[in-house]
């Protein structure tokens, strides 16, 4: 393995390790393409993945890839020698089997919660995954298994996550646990405190005091004129 493909490789891992929360073992879907390549370039994938990648795999596919091989027959017999080797996960169409690269796409849908790799030589479902974020994308060119570098949807979305824009649903979910475990969320029908706010002083308080007056709004002054004047009639 070159040492600059390696260094590419590990560029890339540490993209969706760091972005998108990429764990070991790394869980590889494979379709009959990518086993049919395979076999073809005389690639071992179980011995040489977890090298490429740089930590533990696991190997996986799907019932529709395995039903899709056996009814191609035997040009495509050794490539479906090789799925029934990986481990099968369930798919919602156990009962009407579909297409191989539709089952794979319906395995990476709401965000690819299970952070599944996607290995094809379908170059018309690896255009479909490339529109969906933080899916990695795996094909071999000759006799070589190569990971593709994060799409333009990846990259933007990340981009968005830095700007603070979007929190993704794993996020969203921590924060909603942590709040819980904290007592930080309110019950229903909790209603919520409302804090005094300082006020200023009463505007009453503050008019200027009025004189008294003794008679019927008589100032004090006018009241001992009056009385001069009785004393002097007498």
């Amino acid at each position: 393995m070159g040492v600059t493909r390696q260094k590419h490789a590990k560029k890339i891992m540490g993209f969706y390790k760091h972005n998108f929360q990429f764990r070991e073992p790394f869980q590889v879907l494979l379709d009959g393409t990518f086993c049919q390549a395979a076999l073809r370039n005389k690639i071992q994938i179980r011995e040489q993945l977890p090298g490429y990648l740089d930590g533990a795999t696991q190997l996986c596919t799907t019932r529709c890839v395995i039903k899709e091989l056996e009814s191609l027959g035997k040009a495509l017999y050794g490539a479906k020698l090789i799925a029934q080797r990986f481990e099968v996960r369930s798919c919602s169409h156990h009962k009407n089997p579909v297409s191989g690269s539709t089952c794979l796409l319906s395995m990476i849908e709401d965000g690819n919660p299970h952070h599944f790799f996607i290995a094809t030589q379908d170059q018309d479902l690896s255009n479909k995954v490339k529109r969906k974020p933080g899916i990695p994308l795996l094909f071999i060119i000759q006799n070589t298994m190569v990971l593709d570098k994060p799409s333009p949807k990846s990259v933007a979305f990340v981009q968005k996550l830095q700007t603070n824009q979007l929190v993704p649903e794993y996020q969203k979910q921590s924060i909603v646990e942590l709040k819980e475990k904290e007592g930080l969320v309110k019950q229903e029908g909790e209603k919520r405190r409302k804090r005094k706010r300082a006020g200023g002083p009463n505007p009453l308080s503050c008019l200027k005091k009025k004189k008294k007056k003794t008679q019927e709004g008589q100032e004090p002054s006018a009241v001992k004129k009056k009385r001069r004047k009785r004393k002097r009639n007498r």
